[in-house]
């Protein structure tokens, strides 16, 4: 089953969406199975489409 991206109404900015790439990967040692993956998998996607956003508007964007 592929991820299910965000609904486009609830768009968090890429900076604190990246935060919580980073808090899950810590979370879980760096070892992505099964939820936690999917989890991920969201995320990333989430992380994608608010950098994208970002990028429209002129702002900056941080890599990770």
């Amino acid at each position: 089953m592929s991820p299910t991206p965000p609904p486009s109404g609830s768009l968090r900015p890429a900076e604190q969406v990246n935060a919580e790439i980073r808090a899950l990967v810590v979370s879980v040692g760096g070892w992505l199975y099964g939820e936690s993956r999917r989890r991920y998998e969201v995320l990333c996607l989430e992380w994608t489409v608010a950098v994208a956003a970002e990028r429209r508007c002129g702002d900056v964007v941080k890599a990770a």
